[in-house]
C-alpha cells in the first residue's frame, strides 16, 4: 500500500473511531486536547532547557489523566504535532512517543502504549528510556521499563509461528556529533506485556562477510546527515542508506555519511535478514531514493518532531 494511501485511510479510521464517541465524551476529550496542546509544542520548541522539562511532566500527567477516561483509545488526539502518535495495522495499541532535549549533548525520549480494551478501559504501559545505562543496547531484550527510547515514525507489523510482531522505525537526536535511527521489534508476551528486542532478529547471516545477528538494528551517523530508513510497500523490504567514513574511520559514528547505496532487510522465516545492496547502481549526488515512499518528509503525519534551538553553542571541530 502506498504511503499516501496508507495515511489517508489512517485518517479516515481515527475519524470512525471518533465518531463512535457520545457527543459528551468527544467534547471532554477536545478539551483535554487544548490543554495539552501548548504543553506538547513546549516540549520540543521553548528555549529554555526547564520550560521544556516542565512542560513534559505536566503533559505526562494530564495526558494519563485523559486516557483513564473510558473509551480514550478512540480518541485520536490528533492535534499534538509535536508528539508521534502511531497505531499498529491490527488497531490492537497506539504508541505516543516524543523527546525531550536539555542541550546539544542530553537527549532523551518518552513515551507509553495504549492497549485497545473490549470494554474501553485504560491498559496503559510508561516506556522508561534506560539508553544512557545500556552497554550493549543492540542486544538488549527487556520490557517497557528497560526501553531503548526513540521516537517511532512507522509501524510494520509481520508475523511467524502464530505470533505478531511489531517493527518500529525510531529516530533519536542522540547528541551533538551524531544522529541515530533504530529499528526495533515489539511484541506481547503471554500475559499481554511488551517486549523490546527480539533474539537474533536482524541477521547478516547471507553477507559476503557475516556478522553476528543483533536484537535491534542502529544506525548511527553524522549529525545532520540525512540517513534515511524506511520501508517499501512494492518490495516489502526495508530499505536504509549505506555508510561511509568521511575519514575512513569507520568507527567513529560522527564521521559517517551516506554514500548513494542502499542496504535492506527483507522478512524470512521470522527474521530480517541483511540485504548487502539493495540497487545494482548508484544515484547521482542530489538524487532521492527511487521509490518514493522512502522520502518521509512527504509522510507528515510520521516525521519526527524537530529538536529544538537551544543556548548552547555547538563547539567548531567537532564533528557535527
Amino acid at each position: 500500500m502506498k504511503p499516501v494511501l496508507l495515511i489517508i485511510l489512517t485518517t479516515i479510521a481515527l475519524q470512525l473511531q471518533a465518531q463512535q464517541l457520545t457527543p459528551a465524551e468527544l467534547k471532554d476529550f477536545r478539551l483535554r486536547q487544548d490543554s495539552l496542546k501548548k504543553l506538547a509544542f513546549n516540549i520540543v520548541n521553548d528555549q529554555s532547557a526547564a520550560v521544556r522539562f516542565r512542560s513534559d511532566s505536566s503533559f505526562t500527567k494530564i495526558m494519563v489523566r485523559a486516557l483513564l477516561k473510558q473509551h480514550s483509545f478512540q480518541f485520536p488526539f490528533d492535534s499534538l504535532q509535536s508528539i508521534s502518535r502511531l497505531y499498529s495495522e491490527d488497531s490492537v495499541f497506539r504508541i505516543f512517543t516524543w523527546q525531550v532535549v536539555k542541550d546539544d549533548n542530553y537527549c532523551r525520549q518518552r513515551g507509553f502504549i495504549q492497549m485497545k480494551t473490549k470494554d474501553g478501559s485504560l491498559r496503559l504501559f510508561p516506556l522508561r528510556d534506560v539508553s544512557e545505562f545500556a552497554q550493549a543496547p543492540v542486544d538488549t531484550i527487556a520490557n517497557n521499563m528497560g526501553w531503548i527510547g526513540a521516537v517511532y515514525y512507522r509501524i510494520v507489523m509481520k508475523e511467524h509461528e502464530g505470533r505478531k510482531f511489531y517493527t518500529l522505525f525510531g529516530y533519536d537526536e542522540n547528541n551533538i556529533r551524531t544522529t541515530r535511527k533504530w529499528l526495533d521489534v515489539l511484541w506481547f508476551d503471554e500475559m499481554g506485556a511488551p517486549v523490546f528486542g527480539r533474539s537474533n532478529a536482524f541477521t547478516f547471516a547471507k553477507d559476503s562477510v557475516p556478522k553476528p545477528p543483533v536484537n535491534r538494528y542502529l544506525l548511527e551517523y553524522k549529525k545532520d546527515a540525512r540517513a534515511r530508513v524506511q520501508y517499501d510497500e512494492e518490495a516489502g523490504i526495508i530499505i536504509f542508506d549505506h555508510l561511509i567514513s568521511e575519514s575512513n574511520e569507520p568507527q567513529k559514528k560522527y564521521t559517517l555519511i551516506p554514500d548513494g547505496d542502499y542496504e535492506g532487510f527483507e522478512w524470512k522465516n521470522g527474521q530480517w535478514q541483511h540485504i548487502d545492496k539493495v540497487f545494482d547502481f548508484k544515484l547521482k549526488d542530489g538524487e532521492a531514493p527511487v521509490p518514493e515512499a522512502l522520502d518521509i518528509n512527504k509522510q507528515k503525519i510520521n516525521t519526527p518532531p524537530k529538536k529544538p534551538a537551544t543556548p548552547v553553542k555547538k563547539k567548531t571541530g567537532s564533528g557535527s
